[in-house]
């Protein structure tokens, strides 16, 4: 067996030297027994190198290269062996990087995300004592426990930041100096927390006030401070005490609140629904509101639309499905959801069951907003200022309507509902809450849908939009909060 030794100091720029060397030699990865200074050695090291293996020049990509050298700050003893034999396969072209169902791939990149959560902490959670200077440079120290050995990955984020001042960082396995702008490391040797100083109190004094009583999450706050490194943390002793008192904090805080006006938009709003609902129209209100949308100059998309396209449905609908803008089709027939876009909902809604009869339909926009382009007119996604100005039609739908349950389908119908658009990957299938209580699903656009390249991403999100509306008709059954397994969370209105 041929035997590698790797310094305490400068692991990973050895193993990689190492691992370039051997390679060349046409080392395979079962003949190198690979450990960090320290441990102790193998009975079978220092045997005969047997080379069995082909001989190569290491080339990978720039991203691989990262991955694979963050998993070895892991503390897992095969993370060297494991790193060597992967190259190697990566380098013959017998594995891709990010290929999750190779076991050793996948591994890398597990112990790579680890590493990566854990120079997070100590980016977060060191905190400097200042100590007598020997120059004319402050200096201070810090004390920090990571899981894994990854001072030297971290430490370089900190010579950026603190560039002004001298700083020892130590842990367990190392020490990080930086002096006069010079950063070097060294093993340590005498694993000491530096000793209390003026800085704890300004941590507790800062901590203390920027905790809000009122967003107490014990266990989202754990989460990003896990306690183990609660004990070198000074702001943490105010921890439990803080949440002991949040409640009578949040009584006192209201208690005081001024008394606000009501909200002059809630008040024109349902005023305005109920001048549509007292205006004699055989149609009904519902239609009554729609020959008032037709008329819409809110924003400069009604000069360029055939027409504005009002929401459809009974008055009494539980369900109301809001979509982004009529398409191309909707906009020439004057109806939401008739386009190839309807077409996808119309499938996905009779697989779940849902009635489209007996739900509300519209659109966060009541116009068609287009790029001519000969004699195509390519959709464009409204801006946030016509959002913003159509809001005042979904508004007075939902005021008429008062539906129990609302599935924004898209980014654009989740901001004109909930005031964010983002993160719609994360949100879909969730239920938030708006401010007066009202249940919205969020789910795919129909249109994203169709835009998808590959056959297969599209037919998992139609089950994924398929899944969502069965959940939306279930909750219309059974009234919008008794659907199982839902989850909820509460975030702002507009």
């Amino acid at each position: 067996m041929y035997e590698v030794v790797l310094p305490r100091i400068g692991t990973v720029a050895a193993w990689r030297a190492e691992a370039r060397r051997l390679a060349r030699a046409g080392i395979p990865p079962e003949a190198v027994l690979w450990r960090r200074g320290g441990q102790a050695p193998d009975l079978f090291a220092g045997a005969p190198v047997v080379a069995e293996g082909t001989a190569r020049d290491i080339r990978l990509s720039k991203i691989a290269i990262d991955g694979i050298e963050s998993a070895l700050y892991h503390t897992d003893p095969e993370r060297f062996a494991r790193a060597y034999r992967t190259v190697l396969r990566l380098s013959a072209g017998a594995v891709q990087w990010g290929d999750r169902s190779d076991a050793d791939v996948a591994k890398l990149l597990a112990q790579g995300k680890a590493i990566g959560r854990d120079v997070h902490k100590m980016h977060a959670f060191v905190r400097f004592r200042e100590v007598e200077a020997q120059g004319p440079r402050r200096a201070f120290a810090a004390w920090f426990e990571p899981e894994h050995p990854c001072l030297e990955r971290g430490a370089p984020f900190f010579a950026k930041r603190f560039g002004d001042m001298d700083w020892v960082i130590a842990t367990p396995d190392l020490t990080a100096r930086f002096e006069d702008g010079k950063l070097r490391y060294e093993e340590t040797e005498a694993p000491e927390r530096p000793p209390e100083d003026a800085t704890e109190d300004l941590w507790r004094t800062y901590y203390a006030s920027i905790f809000n009583p009122a967003r107490v999450m014990v266990k989202a706050m754990c989460a990003e401070m896990p306690k183990k490194y609660w004990k070198n943390l000074p702001e943490a002793e105010l921890i439990p005490g803080l949440i002991e008192g949040a409640e009578a904090r949040v009584r006192a805080m209201a208690e005081t609140m001024p008394v606000l006006e009501p909200d002059r938009r809630a008040r024109a709003l349902s005023d305005h629904a109920a001048r549509v609902l007292a205006k004699p129209a055989p149609e009904g209100p519902v239609a009554t509101l729609a020959e008032e949308v037709r008329g819409c100059t809110r924003c400069d998309l009604c000069h360029h639309a055939t027409q504005a396209v009002p929401g459809q449905g009974p008055r009494e609908a539980r369900v109301m499905i809001v979509g982004e803008q009529p398409g191309d089709q909707e906009d020439l027939r004057g109806q939401p959801f008739v386009g190839p876009a309807g077409q996808v909902f119309d499938r996905a809604a009779g697989a779940a069951g849902l009635d489209r009869q007996a739900a509300f339909i519209t659109n966060a926009v009541k116009h068609f907003k287009f790029q001519a382009r000969g004699k195509r007119r390519i959709h464009q996604r409204p801006d946030a200022g016509e959002v913003e100005a159509c809001r005042w039609w979904l508004d007075l739908e939902r005021e008429l309507v008062r539906p129990e349950l609302i599935v924004a389908m898209g980014a654009t119908a989740a901001e004109a509902l909930t005031g964010e658009g983002r993160h719609l990957t994360r949100r879909r299938g969730r239920i938030e809450t708006l401010t007066d209580g009202t249940p919205v699903l969020i789910t795919w656009h129909p249109s994203y849908i169709l835009r998808l390249p590959d056959a297969d991403a599209r037919a998992r999100a139609e089950a994924e939009l398929v899944g969502d509306l069965t959940i939306a008709r279930q909750m219309g059954e059974a009234g919008a909060l008794g659907a199982a397994g839902a989850q909820i969370a509460t975030i702002r209105e507009r």
